[in-house]
């Protein structure tokens, strides 16, 4: 009897995964610094860093020692009982943050902005706001998240196709539109503004100059709160630990997640004077939330990206990479633009590649680079903020590359 041949991990994923997501047919193994090795022992040069999550790159040893240690002890207690590493951890981020009074821990960025959303309408509630005055301002362009509501904030509809009837009391405007943004406060029924200092998903688009500032205006003058979703851009990817740091603004809610545990899943959400006493015993709650392992390496990647070091790095760097993406494009025709900011930059293709982006991303594989994309029209890169002179310049001899041959085929 001939027996079935062994299916390959690939053709694991495609019988058992639901099918929302369609990789790369290739299957990563390993990883060291900003290098990465499939099964096939093929390396890459990683310009995605697992979409701006691993920040301080593959195995960076001192966020495996404090992986390590904490195993060694206690993996889960539930908020049950209180344990050491989200204690410390709370307490470091109020103390870097220059706003915060209280921190909420999760698991994901999704559940930082959906606890966002709760607190900024049990704020409202205390207030005596009817329902219908409890509005949250949103983008067109933005991302806040895939749960219902995270997904309803997310003011681009292609997330929200098949999730309807969606949850009420959003409205979206146009990102960097201070005049829209006054004419929807007349309203009198907005309760915050939700927003990406720089838009990930949205094609890397930040704030405009001044825009931030006068969200913030805005919201002080109509009594409204102003919630930061750092949860791509923040943690040093732009070249300061938050990204509103250079915007001269202070928010009342930052949501955080990605690069917060560098790879182990942890949310985090950060609450101002404003609104820290609001929510009280029972009103929200998580499983998984601040669980020690995750809080243990948190600790260490919030201490290393926060250094002097690595925000130097990241503003020097982003120098090379833009420059060199800046030449290519001009060189190759291929881009009409290059935005964003630190080491979160986006590559919008020229009019002759429009809706091409996925396929660049095929050849950058293929000549050992993995870059993302932001929609259809954006190269996205979101390197680790510790990649090194020679990493980055292998990675970007591996995009001339890559480029060369997808603009010849």
């Amino acid at each position: 009897m001939q027996e079935s041949p062994v299916p390959s991990l690939i053709d694991l994923g495609k019988r058992y995964w639901l099918l929302v997501y369609k990789p790369r047919e290739l299957v990563l193994d390993h990883g060291k610094g900003a290098r990465v090795w499939d099964t096939e022992k093929r390396d890459y040069i990683d310009f995605g860093a697992g979409i701006a999550v691993n920040a301080l790159g593959h195995h960076d040893p001192d966020l495996l020692a404090a992986l390590t240690e904490q195993a060694g002890k206690l993996w889960h207690s539930s908020n049950v009982f209180y344990t050491e590493p989200p204690l410390h951890l709370a307490q470091e981020l109020v103390e870097v943050s220059g706003f915060a009074e209280r921190v909420f821990l999760c698991n994901s960025g999704a559940e930082a902005n959906e606890a966002a959303i709760k607190l900024v309408r049990k704020w409202a509630a205390a207030q005596r706001r009817t329902p219908d005055r409890r509005v949250i301002i949103t983008f067109r362009g933005s991302f806040h998240g895939r749960t219902l509501a995270t997904v309803t904030a997310t003011a681009q509809s292609k997330y929200q196709e098949g999730y309807e009837p969606l949850p009420g009391g959003f409205r979206y405007l146009d990102f960097n539109d201070a005049d829209a943004l006054k004419h929807a406060f007349a309203a009198g029924d907005i309760a915050a503004v939700m927003l990406e200092p720089v838009q990930g998903e949205g094609g890397v688009q930040p704030v405009a100059p001044g825009f931030l500032k006068r969200v913030r205006e805005l919201c002080d003058a109509y009594d409204a709160l102003l919630v930061l979703d750092e949860i791509q851009c923040g943690m040093g990817r732009t070249g300061t630990l938050f990204a509103h740091m250079q915007d001269d603004v202070k928010p009342d809610i930052v949501t955080l997640a990605k690069a917060l545990g560098c790879g182990f899943p942890i949310g985090a959400m950060l609450a101002g004077p404003k609104v820290a006493e609001i929510m009280q015993f029972g009103v929200h709650g998580t499983t998984f939330g601040g669980n020690p392992m995750a809080a243990a390496v948190a600790r260490v990647a919030l201490r290393k990206l926060a250094s002097a070091e690595v925000l130097q790095n990241v503003r020097h760097q982003s120098a090379m990479l833009r420059e060199a993406l800046a030449s290519l494009g001009k060189e190759l025709d291929l881009f009409s633009d290059v935005r964003g900011r630190g080491l979160m930059l986006g590559a919008v293709l020229s009019e002759k590649y429009r809706g091409k982006a996925g396929e660049v991303l095929d050849f950058a594989a293929s000549h050992g680079l993995l870059v993302l994309q932001a929609g259809p029209n954006v190269l996205r890169f979101v390197p680790p903020l510790n990649i090194t002179d020679e990493e980055m310049a292998d990675g970007l001899t591996r995009l001339r590359a890559a480029l060369n041959a997808f603009v010849a085929q």
